[in-house]
């Protein structure tokens, strides 16, 4: 392996064993007492650098040299250590799943009794609702957006396009019960693919309806997102229609015809001395600072970069129809939540950065407000978060449905499709924040950027939310040929 420290001269740091990446080769020799002792900035950012390193390998297809890397990252990796030992075990095991996919055989049958249930996937999902208030807050806002795009009507319909969680719609049906005008006429068509899910929701939101004496109605739509027929929606004219999608949307990037396709990724930068002792000069050490703090030199995705440009999003056939789909139904508000960070990137390398930044940042909210010995935080962490990097970092083509994108993306998607944007109001902001401050964490914070919502643990964006109305007329048209101009000026 390449020198990890370029000479400068006498350094500060001459004494610290970083000083001996330099001499150590991608060979098992991790038993030494310097290697065993070092601090947990230390042993994180040699991580970080065998982590680049054995992707490379990986992408290029080196693959003694990612095994030995592997090897080694295991040795320090650990699912119940600190923040970066336990995000290193996860991307670990999604590299060795990449390679292992070469050998189809063998990967199916190590893979043949790993069965994660629908209702596995729901109860984890609900464990991540109630450690971290990222989803409540797009609860809060998405049902400040809902109440007052419906003010005056009397009839609402909501449609929600991955309804398993019923704290969100109680908390509306509260709201709604205390409007000046009276409540609506309300009705949730709500899309799942497991019927007990459903069942559960409707006897929920039925009895909270009843309690709160407003007419109520909830549709249940047994169906994988993918398929659904609008049809089984079941919109009747009169009604004033409210889509909810919340981390839905990106799944639809998945393209049937996209082949496998892995460009040998270029030498990562080393650090060099000076980047080195300001690690030994860090009071903190959580894994955001290390990335943050510009210790990957030259390795971040830059702006110029074509997976990061706003212009170039791509729709799949799937995403367009949907989407006109959507608009086909004249909602009066759709509100997206999803991912705010680009997974989409054509080559290994640029997702695998790109992983790390976003992931640094949930398991370091993790790390600040939850013990690790909780069992409810390992499994978010084990069953939520690391198959969302195995699916980032090991899958291509359509198995790849981890495919967020960030805000700039959607918003020129929405737009290209006939949306206009809706801004969030202030009341819905002033909700959010509260509710932040409820947990007693000066972490979490909350911004808004051009009428839209981001929600970050620190200063890392980490999720993003938007209102949307359709357009009508002859503007639609004359937008997506400035669109389509502007791609190619």
């Amino acid at each position: 392996m390449e020198s990890m420290v370029q000479e400068e001269g006498p350094s500060s740091v001459s004494s610290s064993p970083l000083q001996f990446f330099s001499l150590m080769s991608l060979s098992p020799g991790l038993n030494s007492p310097w290697i065993r002792e070092m601090k947990s900035e230390e042993r994180g950012l040699y991580l970080i650098q065998l982590l680049i390193s054995c992707a490379t390998h990986v992408a290029a297809g080196s693959l003694e040299n990612a095994n030995i890397g592997l090897e080694q990252i295991s040795q320090l990796a650990s699912p119940d250590g600190d923040t970066m030992q336990r995000i290193a075990a996860y991307f670990t095991e999604a590299l060795a799943d990449r390679i292992l996919k070469a050998w189809p055989g063998l990967h199916k049958a190590l893979n043949s009794t790993k069965i994660t249930s629908v209702s596995e996937v729901v109860l984890v999902r609900r464990m991540f609702f109630e450690l971290c208030p990222f989803l409540k807050v797009a609860f809060v806002i998405t049902n400040q957006a809902i109440i007052e795009a419906m003010e005056g009507e009397k009839i609402v319909h909501i449609i929600d396009l991955n309804a398993a969680e019923p704290a969100q719609w109680i908390a509306l049906l509260q709201a709604l019960s205390a409007r000046p005008e009276g409540p609506p006429h309300l009705r949730i068509s709500g899309v799942h693919e497991q019927k007990e899910v459903l069942e559960q929701m409707a006897f929920r939101l039925t009895e909270e309806a009843e309690k709160l004496d407003i007419p109520f109605q909830f549709n249940q739509v047994v169906s994988k997102l993918e398929n659904l027929d609008f049809e089984s929606l079941r919109v009747k004219t009169g009604e004033a229609v409210a889509v909810n999608s919340v981390l839905q949307l990106h799944s639809f990037l998945a393209s049937e015809d996209e082949h496998f396709r892995q460009k040998p990724s270029p030498p990562m930068k080393n650090l060099n001395s000076a980047q080195l002792h300001r690690v030994l000069q860090m009071n903190q050490s959580t894994l955001g600072e290390l990335l943050e703090k510009d210790l990957i030199n030259g390795c971040s995705p830059g702006p110029d970069s074509a997976s990061s440009s706003p212009l170039l999003f791509s729709n799949t056939a799937k995403m367009e129809s949907f989407l006109t789909s959507l608009w086909g139904l004249s909602p009066k508000i759709v509100v997206v939540a999803e991912q705010e960070s680009n997974h989409n990137g054509s080559t290994l390398m640029e997702r695998l950065l790109e992983a790390l930044y976003f992931y640094a940042a949930l398991f370091d909210c993790l790390e600040s407000t939850v013990s690790r010995t909780s069992i409810d935080r390992m499994k978010v962490e084990k069953m939520l978060f690391g198959e969302e990097i195995k699916n980032i970092i090991a899958c291509e083509g359509i198995e790849r449905k981890e495919r967020h994108e960030k805000l700039e993306k959607w918003i020129q998607r929405l737009d290209f499709s006939g949306f206009g944007r809706v801004p969030l109001s202030y009341y819905g902001l002033l909700q959010a924040r509260r509710l932040l401050l409820s947990y007693g964490c000066d972490g979490y914070r909350i911004k808004e950027e051009n009428g839209c919502v981001v929600i970050c643990w620190q200063d890392r964006a980490l999720f993003s939310i938007s209102a949307w109305r359709c357009r009508r007329g002859f503007d639609i048209l004359a937008k997506q040929v400035q669109l389509i101009q502007s791609k190619f000026s």
